[in-house]
């Protein structure tokens, strides 16, 4: 640059050098030495000159000194300014970021026409309209395009080039875009660009194709920004079709190098290939381009996470830091879901930092709600609200981050908390924000609020935004969770043709919750269309209510179908297993659970506890051993397990292996333990257990652990003491506890408490037939058959019949059942013959050995 006392020096009226060194300043940003220039202006009286002065003020336009530059404005007003130097003064305030400075220019804008010293030009209809597209102020826009209409302007290719794109942003692109479009005299390459951006932007997506087939055919030869700009839109197509005609436009760009020397046009190809699951061509593309940009890393480590490839989308991350490149917010919104997906803790916590050390990063929104989502996804919900804290501005994104975070963590207190706070700081709740509320009251199971946000929704306009019925399912998956099946079935009405699969499958969901099998099964045959979730939902549905040949049948469509059986689908078949008693079943589960390599802590515990109650407790105890990460659920079922088979001394043992894992006791396993040392007359150690629960543990025993004890106690014969244990609870004593206490007394023939307790019993619980026959067996085994017959009268009065004992049993793959007084068997004549021999047997063992040979 030249030196300042040159250009007074050696050309003192040359008012053009000076405006020369002006726009350089301004080129430069170099406001210092603008103002050292005006100041000698001022100095030598140039300021009179319009070369000068305009230039002058358009340095501080460009400089984003706009307090200089509206005083400078108003010095020159003396001289009356023309329509340059309003526009010089429009641009200034129209190119700053601040909303405060977009209302500054309509308030200037609308002081020049009120002043009729100058006319708008196209040049100010150009400079308003982004203006008005920015802040959405479409009304000022459409004022604008009056007076272009009237002053001629809007034929002009840059105000309808304005005009187009002002439209396009406020949504108004089919109409009032196109209209300006088609009164442009001469449209050049931009016009044609900013319509086909409009429609695209706003997902009319046909029309902005049949748009670039027009330009086509006019000739108009694209540039980067249309190539830019019709990439996406191909990206929307059917996949093959969308393949084959950015394979053209890639053919294109090929041949005209000129393309490729702008980074624009790779990086549209390259989030284009990504879209249409393409990521590999992508990544080729990247790796040939010469001049790389942070947005061509970012549009490749998107495109492997929109595939889901999150491992090499971490690499490529990995590779960008490594090349020091420093990522901004894009790349960082880009790489935060992936680290949830991978349950990469430490790299967010690292990329946290990385922001909280750089300002304009903390300052982000963006980057502050991904973190919130990250930590959310990460269990880590209270990091994710320290971290919703810390955003300086929240929007509603913040809002809805943090109540999903709420949701997903059950944290039910906190969230009513947070939308309370929500509504108090004046945020307007929006269609996320509803379907979080309707998920929280699907969880609390609050009819009554699932009730009143569905009218608050339909007062406030809010429904599904797009094509799809996301708010309606998740209202009709709300009602079907809280039991309100007719209003569920009412919203399912409404959707009519708008029904999709996630309707059908909330549908039945709420059928089968509610034991409605026949109607589930009614909507399931009516569907066209069906995935894993409805088939799933289907033999849970059987399983649950006892239609075991239904649930397998099933089961056994779904693999006729190709269908793969997932986590889901063995947790819902397994009960069948449990049901028939099918060990073999059972197996063929555990073998596809091993070959598919699930691993799910849950269902390796239901896997145990099937196999314990099918018989197969070897089995059972192999799975429990082959597990290295045992949690709470595994020792429990494996304890459970050894109870039921009347392992007790097995069960203490895995009681005693959990204690050294450090794995905290829950109520479940302290029952499941004293059930396991009642069926096994560990009474020391059951009573041991049982009394030192709440000091080892800070847990005090529920009923089902005293009816444990009563049981413990009654088994061993100490019948005194099981019934001052119920006496003396300090909770009210159930009808399971009593019924254990007669059972006891029957067993043991106290035949005197044994009435004093069915007394009790039968006054809690008069309708349990199970306790009328202990009570009239007590009475029959003490030969007392008048009160035999009393009770039996008694039964008679209230209506009580005693329902048929059945068993069963799979024998080489058949299951065979077994029903009292029955005859029906087809082996009936072995069988029968085989019992009289065990009934020997158990009568006489001495004398039945001495008839087999062998010896006891």
């Amino acid at each position: 640059m030249l030196e300042i006392d040159s250009v007074w020096n050696g050309h003192l009226r040359d008012y053009q050098l000076i405006s020369s060194v002006l726009k350089s300043c301004a080129a430069l940003s170099a406001i210092s030495w603008g103002k050292t220039l005006h100041a000698g202006i001022l100095r030598k009286g140039f300021l009179a000159c319009n070369y000068v002065s305009k230039a002058l003020l358009n340095m501080y336009a460009k400089c984003g000194a706009l307090n200089d530059c509206t005083k400078l404005f108003g010095e020159i007003g003396n001289y009356g300014p023309d329509t340059v130097f309003w526009n010089i003064l429009l641009s200034g305030f129209a190119g700053s970021q601040s909303p405060v400075h977009h209302a500054e220019t309509l308030r200037l804008f609308n002081a020049m026409r009120a002043s009729h010293q100058a006319k708008p030009s196209s040049v100010t209809a150009a400079i308003i309209l982004p203006v008005c597209a920015r802040i959405g102020d479409v009304n000022t826009g459409k004022g604008i395009h009056c007076y272009a209409t009237k002053s001629g302007l809007a034929t002009h290719t840059v105000v309808g080039n304005a005009l187009v794109s002002m439209y396009a942003k406020c949504r108004l692109v089919d109409k009032d875009a196109y209209v300006a479009f088609s009164g442009i005299k001469e449209k050049d390459v931009v016009s044609w660009n900013a319509i086909i951006a409009g429609f695209s932007e706003n997902k009319l997506k046909e029309g902005a194709f049949s748009l670039f087939n027009l330009m086509l055919r006019d000739q108009i030869k694209p540039n980067h920004a249309t190539i830019a700009s019709i990439l996406p839109v191909c990206a929307s197509m059917d996949k093959n079709a969308a393949y084959c005609l950015g394979k053209e436009i890639h053919c294109y760009a090929l041949r005209h190098n000129e393309f490729f020397a702008d980074a624009s046009v790779c990086n549209a190809l390259i989030s284009f290939y990504s879209k249409v699951g393409y990521a590999e061509e992508a990544e080729l593309l990247f790796r040939r381009m010469e001049s790389k940009d942070l947005v061509s890393w970012n549009s490749l480590i998107a495109g492997y996470a929109t595939n889901d490839d999150w491992s090499t989308s971490l690499k490529l991350f990995h590779e960008l830091v490594a090349e020091i490149i420093w990522p901004d917010s894009v790349t960082l919104v880009t790489i935060l879901p992936v680290c949830a997906q991978l349950k990469h803790l430490q790299l967010g916590r690292e990329i946290h930092g990385y922001v909280l050390r750089h300002f304009c990063l903390y300052q982000d929104i963006s980057v502050g709600n991904a973190l919130v989502k990250f930590y959310a996804k990460c269990g880590k919900t209270e990091a994710a609200y320290y971290t919703f804290l810390m955003i300086c501005r929240r929007d509603i994104i913040s809002w809805n981050s943090m109540l999903d975070a709420f949701v997903e963590g059950r944290r039910d207190t906190q969230f009513i908390a947070l939308l309370q706070w929500m509504f108090k700081e004046g945020i307007r709740p929006d269609y996320i924000t509803i379907l979080a509320i309707l998920q929280f009251c699907s969880n609390v199971s609050e009819l009554d609020k699932v009730k009143e946000t569905h009218g608050y929704s339909i007062r406030c306009g809010l429904s599904s935004c797009d094509v799809e019925p996301t708010f309606e399912n998740a209202l009709l998956d709300a009602y079907a969770k809280c039991g309100e099946i007719e209003y569920a079935f009412k919203v399912f009405q409404t959707l009519s043709e708008n029904r999709n699969l996630i309707s059908f499958n909330s549908l039945i969901s709420g059928y089968v919750s509610s034991g409605m099998v026949d109607d589930a099964c009614m909507i399931f045959n009516r569907m066209h269309a069906t995935d894993l979730t409805t088939w799933n939902l289907m033999i849970r549905a059987y399983a649950e209510n006892d239609c075991n040949e239904q649930a397998l049948d099933l089961f056994h469509q779904l693999q006729a179908r190709r269908m793969k059986p997932d986590t889901v689908t063995i947790m819902g078949l397994l009960p069948v297993c449990t049901q028939i008693a099918s060990l073999h079943l059972v197996r063929q589960c555990h073998g596809y659970v091993i070959r598919s390599c699930f691993e799910d802590m849950h269902m390796e515990a239901a896997l145990l506890d099937v196999y314990a109650k099918c018989g197969g407790i070897g089995c059972a105890f192999k799975l429990f051993k082959s597990n290295p990460n045992k949690d709470l659920v595994m020792f429990t079922a494996m304890v459970s397990g050894y109870a039921m088979h009347g392992m007790g001394e097995d069960a203490l043992k895995v009681f005693s292996c959990m204690h050294e894992s450090n794995v905290k006791p829950d109520h479940v396993i302290i029952t499941a333990v004293l059930s396991a040392c009642s069926h096994s007359g560990l009474i020391d150690e059951g009573l041991k257990i049982f009394y030192s629960m709440e000091k080892l543990y800070g847990m005090k025993p529920t009923v089902e652990q005293y009816s444990c004890v009563v049981d413990l106690l009654a088994r061993g014969g100490r019948i005194n003491d099981a019934f001052s244990v119920v006496t003396g609870m300090p909770i009210e004593a159930n009808a399971n506890v009593w019924g254990t206490l007669l059972g006891a007394c029957r067993m043991h023939h106290e035949v005197e408490l044994g009435k004093f307790v069915a007394d009790h019993l039968f006054q809690i619980e008069a309708s349990n037939i199970g306790n009328y026959v202990v009570l009239s067996n007590l009475y029959a085994a003490d030969a007392k058959w008048d009160e035999v017959m009393k009770v039996r009268k008694l039964m008679k009065i209230r209506d009580l019949k005693k329902p048929a004992g059945c068993s069963w049993i799979e024998v080489e793959r058949i299951n065979n059942l077994f029903v009292a007084s029955d005859s029906c068997h087809p082996e009936r004549s072995i069988i029968f013959t085989v019992l009289g021999v065990l009934d020997q047997h158990i009568k006489n063992p001495f004398k039945l050995s001495e008839q087999l040979g062998f010896s006891l």
